[in-house]
């Protein structure tokens, strides 16, 4: 089975980490179908999220957020595609997209 690791480290603090990984657990949710829990600690948070074919967690602290899933056989074969997502998600929350930089002249901001 693939596993998805995902490593960010930020200067947030823990009530603002708390904070984005509240969001990010709720847009998967309402995106993905995401069953999600979440359980604060002293030092470390730690999310929950399932679905069939999907478990896994974030763990939240006052400098980083770690992401660990495994997928089941069906995602298995899109686990690049489900690891990009979750990263620009996770990117976006903490304000680092890489999207943000891109200033080619197919970028729908330029035309607006």
């Amino acid at each position: 089975m693939p596993d998805i690791h995902i490593e960010r480290s930020h200067t947030l603090g823990m009530e603002a980490a708390r904070a984005v990984a509240r969001q990010w657990m709720q847009k998967v949710e309402q995106d993905y179908g995401l069953a999600c829990s979440y359980d604060e600690g002293k030092r470390c948070d730690v999310g929950q999220f399932m679905r069939p074919g999907i478990e896994g967690s974030v763990e939240v602290t006052a400098d980083s957020f770690r992401l660990k899933a495994t997928l089941g056989l069906l995602y298995g074969s899109f686990s690049e595609q489900i690891e990009e997502r979750l990263q620009r998600n996770l990117d976006e929350l903490l304000g680092t997209s890489e999207a943000d930089d891109d200033d080619d002249a197919y970028n729908d901001r330029d035309w607006l």
